[in-house]
């Protein structure tokens, strides 16, 4: 799936001088959450509908297979019951030939289709094919789908506070075919990622708001991927010079869920440490860095032991790790999009939950 490569960071998403266009996006300013606000999120926890997605995707999901079509269906058919416009990134790439041809999709969700921004969270629905394991890959990313999913359902009233809103909106992506079949390499890993960043850097348009030709990848305000999340020990770092005020923002975020007491810690570790990783990973962020979009990689580092082991299955999922990540995401995603939290009373407690 992954490897770490041992450098230094060399690319920085930079942009063209002058871009009025780019200039908003850096310029963007999130809202100010309340601790009301930051209680009513953690109180949208819904570990039922989590587990009920896990039922669903924890099944070995190669590309090509009845398992990756059935949870394929699963995910599309989860968000078109929560009215989000459902895309597919459908194509045909060539694996390694005793796997030949085969028929990869890029699974898009969008709030509003017609918003000229977005901030895109994304993971990737495939699992790892070996010939003689049976391998589910739980952390590796059933987990990170269930996150997003799970985001969708328990927002799905705030969400559509934004639904009309234009200049900035959310997109959630589940990439196909992130997993390499044989070794890791420019041709045999991450086939969904690589196709919709061509797709999305061949499509031009010209903004309402500046008038400029921008493609879909400059509408992207940032990519927040997640991967290999969900075990006990999971833990982030700030990679990228250009997002590190977002990242540290989620650890701002993680600090105030524990002060309020609304986070419960099997460990007792931060999840968003306060330092930066010299090096980076590869994974499907790659082909979007490239072409200068800014990204936010939360990937579990160092990896679980379990990682591409069959050990990678339902044992290793830490409830309470998940939903705690769960919450820091919810109000990154408020703070980011401003979305409107009709509070109550009723919704805030009086101690952890």
């Amino acid at each position: 799936m992954l490897r770490i490569l041992l450098v230094f960071l060399t690319v920085v998403a930079t942009f063209s001088n002058g871009s009025q266009f780019k200039s908003l996006q850096q310029n963007h300013r999130p809202q100010d959450l309340s601790n009301a606000d930051i209680k009513y999120l953690a109180t949208l926890s819904d570990l039922k509908y989590t587990d009920e997605v896990l039922d669903n995707i924890l099944i070995p999901r190669v590309v090509g297979t009845p398992n990756h079509d059935k949870v394929f269906n699963y995910i599309k058919s989860e968000l078109q019951k929560l009215k989000w416009h459902v895309e597919v990134d459908e194509f045909d790439d060539v694996a390694p030939k005793q796997f030949g041809t085969l028929r990869f999709r890029n699974i898009i969700a969008t709030l509003n289709p017609n918003a000229e921004r977005y901030l895109v969270l994304a993971c990737h629905y495939d699992s790892k094919y070996f010939k003689d394991t049976v391998f589910v890959g739980a952390t590796d990313s059933a987990v990170p789908c269930a996150m997003m999913l799970n985001l969708a359902k328990v927002m799905q009233k705030d969400l559509n506070s934004i639904r009309d809103k234009s200049n900035v909106n959310l997109k959630l992506v589940f990439f196909d075919g992130e997993e390499a079949f044989v070794n890791w390499g420019p041709t045999d890993s991450i086939y969904g990622a690589r196709h919709l960043a061509e797709v999305y850097h061949n499509n031009r348009l010209l903004s309402i708001t500046t008038g400029e030709t921008i493609s879909d990848l400059d509408r992207m305000d940032m990519l927040v991927l997640l991967d290999l999340i969900g075990h006990k020990n999971s833990r982030f770092y700030s990679n990228f010079k250009n997002t590190q005020d977002w990242y540290l923002r989620l650890a701002d975020i993680e600090d105030r869920l524990q002060h309020l007491k609304l986070l419960k810690k099997s460990n007792n570790h931060r999840y968003f440490l306060r330092r930066a990783y010299g090096g980076y990973i590869e994974d499907d962020h790659i082909p979007f860095l490239r072409r200068n979009v800014p990204i936010l990689h939360l990937i579990s580092n160092p990896f679980p032991e379990e990682w591409h082991k069959p050990g990678d299955n339902r044992d290793i999922v830490d409830r309470d790790t998940v939903e705690n990540i769960n919450k820091i995401l919810r109000a990154f995603v408020a703070e980011y999009l401003s979305v409107y939290l009709d509070v109550t009373e009723e919704h805030i407690p009086e101690k952890e939950l």
